[in-house]
């Protein structure tokens, strides 16, 4: 079992522009033994319905849904923020969704989710932000970094949109900057043995 795989119980990931293929790869790497619930937020058109659990649930080998307010957090699944809400972790832990003010012309908001998760998950946190033309997540970024969790970024010359990996960076390092088949290698590690 990797290191990393002992010590999380939590990921969080923001894309915007270009999202949707980074996750293609990503989410179907992580492996059905890993206890961490991923949470995602991907800007999408408010006004759609979001298909994204559908869309990811068939290639996943855990649980893809859409989050529901005040539904508990289970580990092994993949949460989606709906779309035209915000996505929070609140104590429990358990989600929280909120209509408040978009962030960054964003709502859901990758900064809203980030910063909810670091406080309830501190270092057993790993943020991951991806493609995208939007500052939205470099702040959330590093509050994950600041409450001693795991960042990881998208290398921008990969993205189809590298304003949101460029924004992150600019707040500090990350502890891995790679991309998307690199980190979908890391996302396999995150297995956990039966024994532990």
């Amino acid at each position: 079992m990797s290191e990393l795989a002992a010590r999380l119980d939590a990921i969080v990931i923001g894309a915007s522009a270009g999202g949707v293929e980074s996750l293609s790869t990503l989410l179907p790497a992580i492996p059905a033994s890993t206890r961490a619930a991923v949470f995602v937020v991907l800007h999408l058109p408010r006004e759609h319905k979001s298909l994204l659990s559908e869309i990811f649930g068939a290639s996943c080998a855990i649980s893809v849904k859409e989050a529901e307010d005040k539904e508990p957090v289970r580990p092994a699944t993949v949460y989606f923020a709906p779309p035209d809400y915000h996505l929070l972790i609140d104590t429990g832990p358990q989600i929280a969704l909120s209509v408040d003010e978009p962030l960054h012309f964003s709502r859901p908001s990758i900064d809203v989710l980030f910063e909810s998760a670091a406080e309830c998950y501190g270092s057993r946190l790993l943020g991951v932000i991806l493609t995208g033309a939007s500052r939205d997540g470099a702040a959330g970024l590093a509050a994950v970094k600041a409450a001693g969790g795991v960042t990881a970024v998208q290398t921008p010359g990969t993205t189809q949109q590298s304003m949101m990996a460029n924004a992150a960076l600019s707040f500090g390092p990350a502890d891995f900057v790679l991309p998307v088949p690199q980190l979908a290698q890391l996302f396999a590690t995150l297995g956990v043995d039966s024994a532990h």
